[in-house]
């Protein structure tokens, strides 16, 4: 069966078409992404404007057009921090549905932790033991743990890389002050929110997922030869310096780091660097499936009952 995973992050609108059945693992066929950076398309109260929601419509729409031309059976469409946090994130929503006669669903950040964690346990499989899964989205981070496909704690922190490039760091340049406020900021939220269940972990293996963490692993192999797909914590020590001395314009020629990601990544770094501090976590490997790929394999779970 071929079905479409379409995400509407804070980051991006992405299609992914894939062809899957239960017990098989799911081929990817196609994507269709859109750079569309909802949080930048909000009024002060919180809302997303007139002209942000006009170019989500058409995002979708030509995503949906997209979808079709692939033949694509079944479009399981969700949102994330971006629609979920909007003031009027429902009423937008309503309005996609009704447009487009879908049916966009709201993820809420456990569940968020939770799929994703389902994605990678399938991806891992079960000899892999006790998995410690992290996750940096552009509005929120998302943590698991547990020994099944069903995680034991799961927690999501409003520690995206998009919502603290925009709230901490200027576009233009990165002081050591505004540096070191978002890293006390964020030392602080991981060290009061983090469940004692995460905090005391025994996993056996620490896996990262999503766009972030793979880029700051094509980062540490790049610049220090770190192993490939994996990224170690004292690479981010000197990957930080490294990227704040560049422009945007110069991140954006890094490999895997494009121009919308290049402001908004050393925000993530920071994150990544001390929640792997706070957890004790020497080196993260990166693995391919997240939460797009969740869906999918829910769906399929759900649907061969």
């Amino acid at each position: 069966m071929r079905l479409g995973v379409l995400d509407v992050g804070s980051n991006t609108i992405h299609l992914q078409v894939m062809d899957a059945h239960p017990g098989a693992r799911p081929t990817p066929t196609t994507n269709h992404k859109v750079d569309l950076r909802l949080t930048e398309y909000l009024d002060k109260k919180g809302s997303i404007t007139p002209e942000g929601s006009e170019l989500l419509f058409q995002s979708i729409q030509d995503a949906l057009k997209h979808a079709k031309e692939f033949k694509t059976e079944e479009i399981l469409a969700f949102a994330t921090s971006a629609l979920r946090e909007a003031k009027n994130g429902k009423e937008v929503i309503d309005e996609i549905n009704r447009r487009y006669e879908i049916d966009l669903q709201i993820l809420t950040g456990v569940e968020e932790a939770r799929i994703t964690f389902l994605a990678v346990r399938r991806w891992l499989g079960w000899s892999s033991g006790k998995l410690l899964v992290l996750d940096i989205g552009g509005g929120s981070l998302e943590m698991a743990i547990g020994i099944d496909e069903s995680p034991q704690s799961a927690i999501s922190l409003p520690l995206g890389a998009a919502r603290l490039n925009r709230d901490f760091l200027s576009e233009n340049s990165i002081t050591a002050k505004s540096l070191n406020i978002l890293e006390d900021y964020v030392k602080e939220v991981l060290s009061s929110k983090i469940p004692k269940g995460l905090m005391a972990h025994d996993a056996n293996r620490f896996v990262a997922t999503s766009k972030t963490f793979r880029t700051l692993a094509r980062l540490g192999t790049h610049w220090y030869g770190d192993k490939p797909q994996h990224l170690e914590v004292n690479a981010l020590v000197g990957i930080i310096p490294r990227l704040i001395d560049m422009t945007s314009e110069e991140r954006s020629n890094l490999p895997g780091v494009s121009s919308a990601r290049a402001q908004q990544i050393v925000a993530g770094a920071v994150v990544a660097k001390t929640v792997m501090e706070i957890l004790g976590i020497s080196e993260l490997e990166i693995c391919p499936w997240a939460l797009r790929e969740g869906v999918i394999l829910k769906w399929l779970d759900w649907n061969e009952r």
